[in-house]
């Protein structure tokens, strides 16, 4: 499983670099009004969490001897990370890519399964330092 996480932050850093790239330099005038931001701001977020993702994992692999209290958080934390990535920027991408602006309300979900990827992990942190 381990192998797993690393892939899926290396994909979600791929995608944001990528979508951002083709944002900046492919869509300019070819997509509905506010589409490059919302790439934008997928990008960001989505660039964000998957280096957040890769630090967790690294993390957790560095300590699967199980001897610190709070590694039981690593895979809420690491869920929420990926079901962020996937339904905000990934949202946020599919919208400006398609102008299916009622994907808008599918945002949010992602936005709080960030909220509660580092809410898991303020918490985790607190134990990890036992």
């Amino acid at each position: 499983m381990t192998r797993f996480w690393i892939f899926a932050a290396a994909m979600n850093a791929f995608l944001a670099v990528g979508m951002g790239a083709f944002a900046a330099h492919g869509l300019e005038g070819r997509v509905v009004p506010g589409a490059l931001d919302w790439i934008q701001t997928g990008a960001r977020y989505g660039l964000a969490h998957a280096i957040a993702l890769l630090a967790v994992s690294l993390y957790a692999i560095s300590r699967q001897d199980g001897a610190r209290p709070g590694l039981n958080y690593v895979p809420l934390i690491q869920a929420s990370l990926l079901f962020g990535c996937i339904f905000f920027s990934g949202t946020l991408y599919i919208m400006a890519l398609t102008g299916l602006r009622f994907l808008g309300a599918v945002v949010p979900l992602g936005g709080t399964a960030f909220l509660l990827a580092w809410l898991a992990l303020m918490v985790a942190g607190l134990r990890w330092g036992r």
